[in-house]
C-alpha cells in the first residue's frame, strides 16, 4: 500500500491516473496521456511504469500498440486500506465513501498486486527462439512477468513447426507473431526490466543494442533455421531447444528478485546463459 500511496504523491502521476480513471474501462496510449498531462512522452513512460508497479495501472496490448488502463481493483484496495478504520467500524466518519467500496470484504492480499516485470526476448528473425521464450515465460511466469519478443530483422511469420510444437505443449499461440524490436523503443512502448538476447552470436548473427536502461544479458542458443536432417531429427533438435529455454526460464523465474540489486541480477542471468552451468 505504501507503493500505491507514494506513486500518487506526485502531481503528474496523480493527473495521469485521474485521466485513466475517467477513460475506464477504455485504455489510453502513453502518448495521449502525456498530451493530456502536458509532459514529454519519455517522462510519462517513467511515471506510468511507477504506477504499474504500484498496482494501480495495467498494460494492455491492442494490436501492435501498448496502452494503459486504470486497475480499479488495485485502486479499490488502496481506498479500502485508507478507509478500513472508519468504514468498517465507524461508517459515520466516512460518509459516502463506503459506497465506493464493494459490499463483500476481499482479502487484502488479493487486492494488492505485486509488481510484474517486463521481459523482452530478442533474436534475429523473431521466428523461433524468442517466440518459444515468450510463450514459456508467459505461461510459467503468469502474474509476475509480462513476456515479449522481437527481432532485429523479423521474418514474416514464426516457423510453422515452432507454433505447432508450442500448441501441442499447451501454450497459447494466438498472439505470437514476428515483430521488429523498434516496436519497443518508442514513447508508448512498455518499459522493459530485462532484455535477453537469444542470438547464436558465435555464428555471426547480430542482435540489436537496446542500451543500458535494462538488465541486458545474452543467452546464446542455436538457430532452428539451421537445423538439418530428417523431419524426425529436426523435431528432436527443436524439442531439445525448447528444453534448454525452459530450464533457463524456470531458473530465472525463481530468482530472489527482492534481495538482488541490478548488478547481482545481471550476474545471475549471465550464469543462467552459460550453457555449461545451465546443463549441470
Amino acid at each position: 500500500m505504501i507503493d500505491g500511496l507514494g506513486s500518487l504523491a506526485q502531481p503528474t502521476r496523480l493527473a495521469a491516473f485521474r485521466h485513466l480513471l475517467l477513460a475506464y474501462p477504455e485504455s489510453l496510449p502513453a502518448g495521449e496521456i502525456a498530451r493530456r498531462c502536458e509532459v514529454p512522452h519519455n517522462t510519462m513512460s517513467t511515471h506510468l511504469t511507477i504506477l504499474t508497479r504500484a498496482g494501480l495501472v495495467t498494460v494492455v496490448r491492442e494490436g501492435r500498440v501498448m496502452n494503459y488502463r486504470a486497475d480499479v481493483k488495485g485502486f479499490r484496495g488502496l481506498i479500502r486500506f485508507l478507509a478500513s478504520d472508519c468504514c468498517e467500524g465507524r461508517p459515520d466518519l466516512c460518509g459516502d465513501l463506503a459506497r465506493l467500496l464493494p459490499e463483500e470484504v476481499e482479502d487484502m492480499k488479493e487486492t494488492t498486486m505485486s509488481p510484474a516485470f517486463n521481459v523482452l526476448f530478442i533474436c534475429t528473425h523473431n521466428s523461433a527462439r524468442s517466440i518459444i521464450a515468450e510463450a514459456l515465460l508467459q505461461k510459467l511466469g503468469k502474474g509476475r512477468f509480462n513476456a515479449y519478443s522481437a527481432g532485429s530483422d523479423p521474418a514474416k511469420k514464426p516457423l510453422p513447426e515452432v507454433i505447432e510444437r508450442l500448441a501441442k505443449l499447451g501454450h497459447d499461440v494466438t498472439n505470437l507473431r514476428c515483430k521488429s524490436w523498434n516496436e519497443f523503443t518508442g514513447p508508448s512502448a512498455p518499459r522493459m526490466d530485462f532484455v535477453i538476447a537469444l542470438c547464436d552470436t558465435p555464428e555471426g548473427q547480430v542482435c540489436p543494442d537496446l542500451g543500458e536502461k535494462f538488465v541486458n544479458v545474452a543467452w546464446p542458443l542455436p538457430d532452428p533455421m539451421s537445423f538439418t536432417g530428417s523431419e524426425k531429427e529436426r523435431t528432436t533438435l527443436l524439442n531439445e531447444l525448447y528444453g534448454m529455454i525452459r530450464r533457463r526460464i524456470e531458473i530465472f523465474t525463481n530468482l530472489p528478485f527482492a534481495s538482488l540489486d541490478k548488478l547481482a541480477l545481471k550476474a545471475r542471468l549471465d550464469e543462467i546463459g552459460d550453457t555449461a552451468r545451465t546443463a549441470s
